[in-house]
């Protein structure tokens, strides 16, 4: 599925919630957990500044897209045309690696129902497979 709208990249373990965490997720847990190295740590904060500073945050526009009662399994997908931030997700990816997390790449065309949308990204509920695979394949 080589030019799909839609990028996510997730663990390959399930989160105590159920679902596949994506990679901000994981990242900021080892971080908070105090795992990260002096240069992970500098290149994690900046990291999330820059997303934070250009892009925008889903639960700041809606505080419930998230809400464990509301939405439950939600999952955040990258639209394939936001070409910058996937880029920047490498950076996320090699902290991972280093700490030994696996993640995978997934590519979709109908990753779930959308309750969220802006010009960069879609926040879903998955249809189908509760790890919000619905429709997607894997890509190394």
């Amino acid at each position: 599925m080589h030019n799909a709208p839609y990028i996510r990249f997730q663990g390959t373990v399930r989160h105590p919630r159920g679902h596949f965490p994506g990679v901000f997720v994981l990242t900021n847990e080892l971080a908070r957990d105090g795992r990260l190295t002096e240069e992970q740590h500098r290149f994690w904060r900046a990291a999330n500044d820059w997303y934070d500073a250009n892009y925008p945050n889903p639960t700041h526009v809606d505080p419930e897209v998230y809400d464990r009662e509301i939405h439950p399994g939600a999952v955040a997908w990258f639209k394939s045309t936001a070409h910058e931030l996937v880029e920047r997700v490498g950076g996320y990816l090699e902290i991972l690696a280093a700490h030994g997390v696996d993640c995978r790449r997934l590519e979709s065309s109908s990753p779930g129902r959308i309750i969220y949308e802006d010009a960069y990204q879609v926040v879903v509920m998955p249809t189908g497979d509760p790890a919000g695979e619905s429709g997607a394949s894997s890509r190394t």
